[in-house]
């Protein structure tokens, strides 16, 4: 088994890759702005990207700064793994990054055209939005007495071990270019999982439905996020919320 190196190994999906990639007897290195022996900045690139880079097989590229240099990093990433012969590049992406028109989804899809095109082995896992993400959100909406929703808006939020699992699944193979979708187990309307969240955390707020405009709300209220046809996760938001509970 070659070396596997993951960037953005500390967050939140990358810590569950290395993990699973270790758990699975796998050599993981992990590339963060701090992480040691191997830290490096991917929009800076430098000596410390090299290094992180020799002797490595696969790349699970997980790092991300928002839309602020996110196709910096993976020119720069794709540069470094090219001089190092690197088999296979994984990239996560997100399910709409081609439908909804928000600028951290135009430049996560740039980022997919720059690893198809980069000339290594490839592929490409879009997964819907993480249960994680989607209790932070509600957690800061919830600060006020009244939770604001958007009105007419789903989400299908999945499990970020279970897309880590695929991944690191991925990993251990070949090249096989652009994936199907992962979504999780349930669409939902977000004022429903609003009302489970209040549930699980055991505040009394009411939820408030709300219409916006432009684009960016219409591609959301389109379900262009969604995969319905892929709804193969099997934690819930519910579950999800219990877990978070207990620990």
């Amino acid at each position: 088994m070659g070396t596997i190196l993951v960037t953005g190994g500390t967050g939140t999906l990358g810590r569950l890759v290395t993990e699973r990639l270790r758990a699975d007897g796998h050599e993981v290195r992990v590339l963060s702005r701090r992480s040691r022996p191997y830290a490096a900045d991917l929009r800076k690139g430098g000596p410390g990207l090299d290094t992180a880079l020799e002797g490595v097989d696969t790349v699970v590229h997980c790092a991300t700064s928002g839309n602020r240099g996110d196709e910096e990093a993976a020119r720069n990433l794709i540069a470094a793994a090219r001089t190092a012969r690197v088999r296979h590049l994984v990239y996560i992406s997100i399910v709409g990054v081609d439908r909804v028109p928000i600028g951290y989804y135009r430049a996560k899809f740039a980022v997919e055209r720059l690893v198809e095109e980069s000339g290594l082995g490839w592929t490409v896992l879009r997964a819907t939005q993480f249960h994680d993400l989607v209790e932070r959100v509600l957690a800061i909406l919830s600060r006020s007495p009244v939770v604001l929703v958007l009105a007419g808006v789903k989400d299908q939020p999945v499990d970020a071990a279970e897309v880590a699992r695929r991944l690191a699944e991925l990993a251990s193979g070949d090249p096989a270019g652009r994936v199907e979708d992962l979504g999780g187990p349930e669409v939902r309307t977000f004022a429903s999982l609003a009302r489970a969240y209040l549930k699980a955390t055991r505040r009394r707020r009411l939820v408030v439905e709300v219409r916006l405009w432009g684009k960016a709300y219409q591609g959301f209220r389109a379900g262009g996020h969604l995969a319905p046809a892929h709804a193969v996760g099997r934690g819930t938001f519910e579950e999800h919320l219990a877990r978070r509970a207990r620990g």
